[in-house]
């Protein structure tokens, strides 16, 4: 499905006089000081090549050059963004490329974002534009800062020969396909010359089909293959390349990962700057959207939260508008909402845990060798460590019974008298059974004088109804009152009949999604957005609490497709409070559990300090589970490994795995 026709947000200006803006920014530079909102009315008002009309109306009039005199007026920020607004597309691309790999160090993150979303005619323009003003070869320079596979990769988009749009060999699409699963899933290593040929030749529209076929035979998309058979920047180049929106023009739309609104812009400036000039004519609408989609906010919202003064006004005025003030999306970019809900809804997904059972377990000697740790004066964490952090649960159950009859001694007790603070949490929590451990955490999310809502929500919105059973069980034998009881006495309202629905254990059946009731359900959510906040918060409670998994991915991509509206942003702008939360984190759940999990713990560690419960609780409640999949959800979102985040936090890296 290609989307035609324009998406940007800049225009060529109507009645446009280019010696009468250069007359403006002239007068707007004169004298002491600059007219800076004049400059950048003016600039993100007129298209690029409007700009260099103006840019030689300056020389004409004025004998000067106008990107000299804004680099003089300027400062900062805000003058790279408008110098740069005021270059021509292939000058700017060039000047990008030139920055990533002059110096010591090389910034491949730009040379993959620039390299893999320009079509063929942009890189030739790119390559003369290069030549011109540096005077050197770019495919020399480039092959002279990189390496391996990578550097083959941008040697091949650098020709500029891609097949052009709209070219599709169709007795080549299943053949492409099969190809790339041969030299990935279905060979012990990878061929990685075919997925540079296949990947850096082929047409975007040929490609979308190939990467259909490919999720047929291989059942699973391209981009997990892509993940699991590479790595390094070459896996970031051939993501970028194969995994991108196709939109407008069917120019790939690359949304790297440093640009996130969650943790602030902070030093990704230089491709913040980038994108918007990029895009701002050609797709930026469509990039808005993506965005939205992949970090649960707008982009305006983002830039008006992250950056300011000046700077921010040009960039909030290239981006167009806020996305969030609507709940719906562009009808094209419901499509690709669309799909996404399809590929969760399809995409069988493999759970890979970080800890599994160790061969050769002897709970005999694991409890002898636990007791001598703890036996004397002080204690040996390290052997206590590495015992419980290589044991699966089930076999601390059995080291917790041969602790107890070969020693005659509580296992739980004396590791509670000789470790302290949070490595004694973390070790008391991976010795009890999961349900205890659930139990527990709801308990202590409900203690004191404070309630934990979030913990409440993670916990209740992520398990099964086996889990909750069993953490219903050992709730009630461990502190002696029901979880339903708890709750109730410890929240109000509807957000304590939301976590009362979640521990029923009612929801219905995967199985139970015929078209039928699916059309019955996403129609009741469409017709309860209408209603007023409390009939409506009855009614998502009614849905999301007692639907399985399977069924809402259905119900949340049918009502996409005949609503046109987005189920996360309607909550976020129709709800407030806990019951916001509670609602989001299902809905957050049910489309990508992992990626859910990635934010909470990323959550938990940003900004000052820690909470070091919610790190714990995640990290030993996911380790068996998966918490592989949730480290590269983290590294994919936030272009930083997990364990890079939690080696400084005392011993949590332990349950990371390698």
């Amino acid at each position: 499905m290609f989307l035609q026709g324009f998406r940007g947000t800049v225009t060529d200006a109507p009645d446009f006089d280019a010696s009468a803006d250069a007359e403006t920014l002239y007068n707007a530079m004169k004298g002491i000081g600059s007219d800076k909102e004049a400059i950048l009315d003016l600039v993100t008002g007129r298209s690029n090549a409007q700009r260099q009309e103006i840019v030689q109306a300056y020389k004409s009039s004025y004998g000067k050059n106008l990107i000299d005199d804004l680099k003089y007026e300027l400062t900062g920020k805000f003058e790279r963004l408008i110098v740069s607004l005021m270059r021509p597309q292939a000058y700017h691309d060039a000047k990008e490329i030139h920055d990533a790999i002059k110096g010591a160090g090389t910034d491949e993150k730009c040379l993959i974002e620039v390299l893999a979303s320009r079509n063929n005619q942009q890189i030739h323009n790119l390559v003369e534009a290069y030549k011109d003003a540096y005077g050197s070869d770019i495919e020399e320079d480039v092959t002279g800062d990189t390496s391996g596979h990578f550097k083959k990769m941008l040697v091949v988009l650098l020709q500029g020969t891609r097949d052009e749009p709209g070219v599709v060999h169709a007795d080549l699409v299943e053949e492409d396909a099969q190809a790339l699963f041969a030299a990935g899933e279905e060979q012990w290593g990878t061929e990685e010359s075919i997925f540079i040929m296949l990947l850096g030749n082929r047409s975007v529209n040929h490609l979308q089909m190939v990467f259909d076929k490919y999720q047929e035979i291989a059942e699973k998309p391209i981009e997990d293959s892509i993940k699991s058979e590479l790595s390094g920047d070459f896996e970031r180049l051939m993501l970028a390349v194969g995994t991108c929106w196709t939109l407008s023009d069917n120019t790939p739309v690359f949304l790297p990962p440093g640009l996130k609104s969650d943790g602030g812009l902070g030093t990704q400036d230089n491709t913040l700057i980038r994108i918007m000039i990029c895009r701002s004519e050609i797709d930026m609408l469509d990039i808005r959207e993506c965005f939205r989609m992949s970090y649960e906010k707008s982009l305006y919202n983002m830039i008006k939260e992250d950056t300011s003064g000046d700077y921010k006004r040009t960039l909030l005025a290239l981006c167009g508008g806020d996305d969030d003030l609507a709940g719906e999306f562009f009808p094209e970019a419901a499509q690709l909402a669309y799909k996404m809900w399809e590929t969760s809804a399809t995409t069988k997904v493999q759970l890979r845990p970080t800890i599994r059972p160790a061969s050769d377990f002897d709970p005999a000697d694991d409890a002898q060798n636990l007791r001598k740790a703890m036996k004397g004066f002080g204690t040996d964490e390290d052997v206590i460590i590495n015992i419980v952090a290589n044991r699966s649960n089930e076999q601390r159950q059995e080291i917790r019974q041969a602790f107890k009859s070969i020693l005659g001694r509580d296992l739980m007790k004396d590791l509670k008298s000789e470790l302290s603070k949070n490595l004694e949490r973390l070790i008391i929590g991976l010795m009890l059974t999961p349900a205890e451990f659930d139990a527990k955490m709801m308990r202590k999310a409900m203690e004191g004088a404070g309630t934990d809502e979030h913990a409440l929500i993670e916990i209740l919105v992520t398990r099964s109804n086996g889990e909750i059973q069993a953490m219903n069980a050992a709730y009630r034998a461990g502190y002696k009152k029901s979880m339903e009881d708890a709750i109730q006495s410890d929240t109000s309202g509807r957000f304590s009949q939301i976590l009362t629905s979640l521990v029923q254990v009612t929801s219905i059946p995967s199985y139970c999604t015929s078209t039928k009731q699916r059309d019955i359900i996403w129609a009741e959510l469409a017709d309860a957005c209408n209603e007023d906040s409390d009939d409506m918060e009855i009614k998502f409670m009614s849905i999301l609490c007692t639907r399985s998994f399977p069924h809402l991915r259905r119900v949340f991509q049918e009502f996409v497709r005949c609503s046109n509206k987005d189920i996360e942003q309607i909550i976020k702008k129709e709800m407030s409070g806990d019951v916001k939360q509670a609602m989001y984190g299902i809905v957050r759940s049910v489309k990508n559990q992992s990626n859910y999990f990635a934010e909470r713990l990323y959550k938990a560690m940003k900004g000052m300090g820690t909470d070091d419960r919610a790190l714990i609780r995640i990290m030993v409640s996911r380790s068996e589970v998966d918490l592989f999949n949730i480290r590269k959800e983290f590294k994919e979102t936030h272009d930083c490994s997990l364990h890079e985040f939690i080696q400084v936090e005392t011993c949590f890296y332990i349950l990371h795995g390698d």
